[in-house]
């Protein structure tokens, strides 16, 4: 027996505000049947999984416990410069002059995530 991952959850004062941010960064649409202002708000991404935001009063104030790895589909350097645009933060920076590491973000409550190598920067520098 094993389980698979449905949800992602996230907290938020203002899902469907952080639902739009995550939409822009997987380039997966908000469903269809939220609005602005709902409690709960969802982004559907591909084999029945899905981003969860749920209105919650506290704001965020330590460091995630859980936090998702993005891998691009072009560079690292490219994408995080594209959710930096679009209202991400850089939080910590592990890239090395040799193209490995990775690089910390936060969206725009704060939660972090990380923008890993893309496959094909991984397989140039292996």
């Amino acid at each position: 027996m094993a389980s698979m991952i449905h949800n992602v959850s996230f907290d938020a004062a203002d899902p469907y505000r952080l639902a739009q941010f995550w939409s822009e960064v997987t380039g997966r649409p908000v469903h269809d049947d939220v609005r602005p202002g709902d409690e709960e708000t969802v982004v559907d991404l591909d084999h029945g999984m899905r981003l969860f935001f749920q209105r919650v009063p506290e704001s965020k104030t330590i460091k995630n416990r859980v936090h998702v790895c993005l891998q691009p589909d072009g560079t690292r350097d490219q994408e995080v410069e594209r959710l930096l645009a679009l209202g991400a933060t850089l939080h910590d920076d592990h890239r090395k002059p040799d193209g490995t590491g990775w690089a910390v973000l936060r969206d725009p409550e704060g939660n972090e995530f990380c923008v890993e190598r893309s496959n094909a920067e991984r397989a140039a520098t292996s």
